[in-house]
């Protein structure tokens, strides 16, 4: 076991290359498969409407026509059409140029995506300069950077909520039933619930003003996406929670409501609440919905079998939440008390649990990487695939300091129980937990990007 955790990093390296290779390249974020008339056609007359049709049932986010001088144009959505087709009505502007701007948000996984089409109206306008007036007069929406920002800190602090809550109550359940006692371990636990749950509030009203919203379109105002401000207005809330991710979100909301019944419960009845089967069974399925939450906005369900996807998913977030969860607890609880019983039962217990932990996220993660990256030339040369190699490299890092660790278990351990803990003897342990949580701080970091970003094939 201890050789083949000093290898897994290159042999996820080398298998993560050889299944990009022979995977069917996975759709990225929503796009645009033709129109009709076609980008950047020649046309006699204004046409009375647009036919856009994407490559996926999509909600038209935004839409907007300009004239060559960059006047707006009436634009109206019909009220019934296809799941992935929609008619926009484009008005008759005389002669010059028509443009559109798109922009629309993926079902699954609440991205935004955005595009131009121009179109040259009368005998006199050519199409060459419809495409050049386009790139000047019709730039493509964008979320703000602000936004963005926000959303990645809000996916962050929401992943590493969830591994130390989760992760903690699998620890304190399996591993340590008297940390349910302990103050340290309590105010963790705390601490990640409350975490959790704002998390998953701000990250509801930020996906509000990340994604553009019909009413901007129809009205023909400012531009449809807002600012951090508009994460606060009560309409984004509402026009995300009529959205596929928003009720993903909202589900991970309630769950988290539930999971301050599992926790009250565990603080009030202690140790021997966390030894109670009932306790436990309702734990688990808590944590599997936090988990099953949370992937399902994830890249997973783009790939070529969303089923597989979704199952790599769940083992994929399990596997973590053990792993740092128990990490962190580890750190923050145990080694502080440096009491020999507790060392001596919890620390060899927590190695085996993190080995079988690490075996499953690193299975796990290599079909994800077969479901969503599909390619070589993705894997080098999209920035989803870079930052997939970064995290990979990363991953390799915190396994070799996890290596330290499990070295000191093996040969120094028992000295440390035999000299009651002493200070001395446990604290190269401690350095090396210390390091493997923050490398795993820095992989979870990694993983809020990618799930913002696009696979790009």
């Amino acid at each position: 076991m201890t050789r083949l955790r000093t290898l897994l990093p290159l042999l996820l390296a080398v298998l993560l290359c050889g299944l990009v290779v022979g995977a069917t390249p996975a759709a990225a974020h929503t796009e645009l498969v033709r129109s009709v008339p076609k980008d950047g056609a020649k046309l006699a007359k204004a046409p009375d409407h647009l036919t856009l049709t994407f490559d996926e049932p999509v909600d038209l986010a935004d839409v907007r026509a300009m004239t060559p001088d960059g006047d707006r144009l009436p634009v109206t959505r019909p009220p019934h059409g296809s799941a992935d087709t929609v008619r926009i009505a484009t008005g008759s502007p005389a002669g010059g140029t028509l443009f559109v701007v798109w922009s629309v948000v993926d079902m699954e996984d609440g991205h935004a995506s955005s595009g131009r089409l121009a179109f040259a109206i009368g005998a006199t306008a050519s199409a060459a300069g419809a495409q050049d007036r386009g790139d000047e007069a019709a730039a493509a929406p964008s979320p703000s950077p602000l936004v963005r920002k926000g959303l990645v800190a809000a996916r962050w602090t929401g992943y590493l909520s969830l591994a130390v809550f989760v992760g903690g109550l699998a620890f304190v359940a399996l591993l340590w039933p008297r940390g349910a006692e302990a103050s340290r371990a309590r105010a963790l636990l705390t601490l990640a619930w409350v975490c959790g749950l704002l998390s998953t509030v701000a990250g509801i009203g930020l996906q509000g003003a990340y994604s553009p919203t019909l009413d901007f379109a129809r009205a023909g105002g400012p531009p449809p996406f807002g600012g951090l401000r508009d994460a606060l207005r009560p309409a984004s809330y509402t026009e995300v929670l009529t959205t596929e991710p928003g009720v993903a979100l909202a589900a991970r909301g309630l769950l988290w409501v539930l999971a301050a019944v599992v926790l009250s419960a565990l603080l009030q009845g202690g140790a021997a609440t966390s030894r109670s089967p009932g306790w436990r069974v309702g734990a688990l399925a808590v944590a599997l919905g936090l988990l099953r939450t949370t992937g399902m906005r994830g890249h997973s369900s783009e790939g070529s079998d969303p089923t597989w996807g979704a199952v790599a998913d769940l083992v994929h977030l399990l596997g973590a939440a053990l792993w740092i969860g128990g990490l962190v607890m580890l750190t923050v609880a145990v080694l502080p008390r440096r009491e020999p019983v507790e060392l001596a039962a919890v620390v060899p217990g927590y190695s085996r649990l993190a080995a079988g932990s690490v075996a499953a996220i690193a299975v796990a993660g290599l079909v994800l990487a077969w479901q969503v990256v599909g390619s070589y030339d993705a894997l080098l040369h999209t920035s989803y695939g870079q930052l997939l190699l970064v995290k990979t490299a990363v991953l390799g890092g915190v396994l070799l300091a996890a290596q330290c660790s499990r070295q000191w278990v093996r040969t120094r351990l028992d000295l440390a129980v035999l000299l009651r803990g002493d200070a001395a003897t446990v604290r190269p342990f401690g350095y090396s937990v210390a390091a493997e949580t923050g490398l795993v701080l820095v992989v979870l970091a990694v993983t809020s990007l990618l799930v913002t970003a696009d696979p790009g094939q």
